[in-house]
C-alpha cells in the first residue's frame, strides 16, 4: 500500500501562486534590478547578492517584471504581494461598468397607451445605461401586418432618439422584427 503525501501549501496551490511570478530560487537569471520593501531602487546586482538581501530582511525575492532587461525583482513578503495583486484586480473589476441587454416585446396590434407604457420602460432602461432590444413579434395571420410593425419600430426609435442611438437597423428574422439601441453617452460637461 502506497501512502500519498499531500505536500506543502505552495505545492498544492502551485497554479494559484507560482504561475505568475517566480520567487527566490526559482529566479535563474545572473543579474536583476532590485527594489526593496520600501519601494526604493537598489540598482542592478547579481542574483546571489539580491537573494542574500532578501534573506537578511526575512522576506522573499519576487520577480515582478520578467520581460524587462534586466528583470525587475522586488524584496517583499510573497503572501502580502499576492494579496495586494488580488486586491488590485478586485478594485479594477469593481470600477468596470457593466451593461445589460434589456428587451421590450410588442405586437403589431398594440394600442397607443400600451405602447406609451412600453416606451416609458424603454426610456428608463436607456437612461440607466443599458442596451435595449425592441422586438415586434408576429403570430399567425399577423405576418401580413409587417408594414405596421415597421411603422411601430420607426415610431419607437423616433421617440427614444433623445436618450438612445440605433446600433442596428430594424431586421426581420423569422416571425419577428427587431432593432437594438444603446444609451447616448453623457457628456462630462453637463450634469
Amino acid at each position: 500500500m502506497v501512502i500519498k503525501r499531500r505536500g506543502s501549501f505552495r505545492d498544492r496551490h502551485k497554479d494559484k501562486y507560482n504561475d505568475k511570478h517566480r520567487v527566490n530560487e526559482q529566479i535563474r537569471i545572473p543579474e536583476v534590478r532590485v527594489i526593496d520593501d520600501n519601494g526604493e531602487q537598489l540598482g542592478v546586482m547579481e542574483m546571489a547578492k539580491a537573494l542574500q538581501l532578501a534573506q537578511d530582511a526575512d522576506l522573499d525575492l519576487v520577480e515582478v517584471s520578467p520581460k524587462a532587461v534586466p528583470p525587475v525583482c522586488r524584496i517583499i513578503d510573497y503572501g502580502k504581494f499576492v494579496y495586494q495583486q488580488s486586491k488590485r484586480a478586485h478594485e479594477a473589476k469593481k470600477k468596470q461598468k457593466t451593461t445589460h441587454l434589456k428587451e421590450v416585446k410588442v405586437g403589431p396590434n398594440i394600442d397607443d397607451h400600451d405602447l406609451l407604457i412600453k416606451l416609458k420602460h424603454a426610456r428608463e432602461f436607456l437612461e440607466h445605461g443599458d442596451k435595449l432590444k425592441i422586438t415586434i413579434k408576429f403570430r399567425g395571420r399577423e405576418m401580413r401586418l409587417e408594414n405596421r410593425g415597421r411603422d411601430i419600430l420607426k415610431r419607437v426609435i423616433k421617440e427614444l432618439e433623445d436618450v438612445g442611438q440605433v446600433d442596428m437597423l430594424p431586421k426581420k428574422e423569422g416571425r419577428q422584427i427587431f432593432t437594438t439601441l444603446s444609451a447616448k453617452s453623457k457628456k462630462k460637461g453637463s450634469a
